[in-house]
């Protein structure tokens, strides 16, 4: 086996569920929407936007480990704030044959920009929780002193 595809084959692992049957090599839709608490809909929009290809058989679709693995990276990829353009450079990354070394260096630079951004926002956030909290001891200030002199 390929160094290439121990690589891709433990990534596929690692980003397995521990509580999947790791003898199930085939998953539904409905599976699928089920486990990662997403709509049909979500799940053949990313099928059009070419992040997983899963096969068909009929009017059936059936995701490999593969497809699902790829699944859980794009959802994590948008929960820490990649864009599906950023994802899917992400996820070719991992359809090049060299030793993917340059992949796993690309990824990790992407990945260490966006802790970046999101320490960014986080500081922007708290900043702005901060001034919504002294204006929310001004305001609640100002209404005690109201209702003091109507009293």
């Amino acid at each position: 086996m390929s160094e290439a595809l121990q690589i891709n084959d433990t990534f596929v692992q690692a980003v397995s569920s521990d509580t999947e049957d790791p003898k199930k090599t085939q998953f539904t839709i409905g599976e699928l929407a089920k486990e990662f608490d997403i709509t049909l809909r979500t799940l053949r929009f990313y099928e059009d936007k070419g992040l997983i290809t899963p096969r068909r058989e009929g009017m059936n679709r059936i995701y490999n480990r593969r497809d699902r693995a790829r699944l859980k990276l794009v959802l994590m990829g948008k929960r820490v704030g990649f864009s599906l353009t950023e994802i899917r450079d992400l996820l070719d990354l991992y359809d090049l044959r060299d030793g993917q070394e340059t992949q796993l260096r690309t990824a990790l630079e992407r990945f260490q920009e966006q802790i970046k951004v999101l320490d960014e926002q986080r500081q922007a956030i708290d900043q702005a929780q901060d001034e919504l909290q002294r204006t929310v001891e001004i305001v609640s200030g100002l209404l005690k002193q109201k209702q003091t002199e109507a009293a």
